[in-house]
């Protein structure tokens, strides 16, 4: 019987993400899979027949490395949510018949929680069908945001980014003998992990951000005016990161204070943007001081250039894990990090029921958050530091990084 595996990736991609990919090869073709294949533009593509023999295109360790510093995702994604079995069962057959084509003995997604409910949806299908196939979710977000594991691969370069800039950011503002305030809009719908990463920016050598606010606590804006204007009259420059999903206690998203969108994904999420720029304009509206608004958007999960090896590192583990656990016969799992010490930071990787995984939301815990909700504490600036450290530099090519590209790569028929 024929070990040929198969690998995709979905959702927003990371700056580690093809290091997630590049364990699932490195470590596939270690154990003896005849052929890995790659699913172009996920689950998606996958019904589109759009697949690719990845041993064509990663021919030998340099490969390998080019894609581990390789931002954005190598084979493509799409945000497609598939159906319950229940609701339309040929999706789930066309999906099988063309795995069983391929001699697919193991699946395996790399993403988030809508992927993991992929990975659920199709576990389950297998054993109603009793398919052999096993089926395996590697983690992937930015947004730290899924159960059962420490942190998720692709968190810690994003928030040694996000602080980076911060720092910069602070420094930047010093420059002229007037007041200002900079906001930095952040991405996070509902967890504020990416936008407390600004704190990390606190250091003997920075003051860091004044005011730190989250999606977990409710957004009072007469509250916010106040603290500002005090601020203004004792600081020349103020700095504050706010999470994009900020929400008043009523429920409303601070960017739709302004302008209400009706915009949604294909998940059915509302579309945020403009937190900043919203604020930014009240304080010059209410408090006539000089500001202005930064929206990092997708330079977050994109800054190659910058990537934690910690994360890059634990990103490839995850990746191999997965494999080691689909050839020991498992299914229905996402691979965790579990964090066995703090100082020295050591962290494994373990295996969790994806039933527990999908369609939930890890949030910032309450007490990680000031009373006040407009900063965090030391306990969550200790639990991220240990994600940023070190780095992993790219290979540069006439002064800059060089990366690995599947454009040319025909898809197979």
């Amino acid at each position: 019987m024929k070990k040929n595996v198969i690998v995709g990736q979905s959702g927003g991609p990371t700056a580690v993400i093809n290091a997630s990919l590049a364990g699932v090869y490195k470590t596939a073709k270690d154990m003896g899979a005849d052929t890995i294949y790659g699913m172009r533009y996920g689950i998606q593509g996958l019904l589109e027949k759009k697949i690719v023999d990845l041993g064509e295109k990663i021919r030998n360790d340099m490969d390998v490395e080019l894609l581990k510093r390789t931002p954005a995702s190598f084979l493509g994604s799409c945000r497609y949510k598939l159906p319950e079995s229940s609701e339309d069962k040929a999706i789930y057959e066309k999906i099988f018949a063309i795995l069983e084509e391929l001699e697919i003995t193991a699946f395996f997604y790399i993403g988030g929680n809508d992927s993991m409910d992929t990975i659920k949806k199709l576990s389950d299908y297998a054993q109603t069908v009793d398919s052999p196939i096993r089926f395996i979710g590697v983690p992937k977000t930015i947004d730290n945001d899924l159960e059962g594991t420490d942190h998720t691969p692709g968190y810690g370069s994003a928030a040694k980014y996000i602080a980076t800039v911060t720092k910069e950011l602070v420094r930047d503002g010093l420059i002229y003998e007037m007041q200002s305030v900079t906001f930095i809009e952040i991405m996070g719908r509902n967890a504020g992990w990416l936008t407390g990463a600004a704190v990390l920016a606190k250091s003997e050598d920075c003051e860091g951000p004044d005011l730190i606010y989250l999606p977990e606590v409710p957004f009072d804006v007469d509250v916010f005016l106040e603290k500002v204007k005090k601020l203004v009259v004792e600081k020349q420059s103020i700095v504050i990161a706010v999470s994009e999903g900020i929400k008043t206690a009523d429920g409303r998203y601070v960017c739709e204070l302004s302008a209400h969108s009706d915009k949604t994904d294909s998940f059915g999420h509302v579309q945020l943007s403009g937190t900043g720029k919203y604020l930014s304009d009240l304080i010059i509206e209410k408090l006539g001081c000089k500001s202005r608004a930064i929206e990092l958007s997708t330079l977050q999960r994109c800054a190659g250039h910058l990537t934690s090896r910690v994360d890059i590192t634990e990103a490839y583990q995850v990746g191999g894990t997965a494999v080691k656990a689909a050839f020991e016969g498992k299914t229905g799992q996402m691979v965790i990090l579990k964090r066995v010490s703090q100082d020295p930071y050591i962290c494994t990787t373990d295996l969790y029921d994806v039933h527990k995984v999908a369609n939930l939301e890890k949030k910032v815990p309450r007490s990680w958050i000031t009373e006040e909700g407009d900063y965090v504490t030391a306990e969550m600036k200790n639990y991220i530091e240990p994600l940023i450290q070190a780095e992993l530099t790219p290979i540069m090519i006439t002064g800059q990084p060089r990366h690995i590209i599947i454009d040319d790569l025909p898809d197979i028929k």
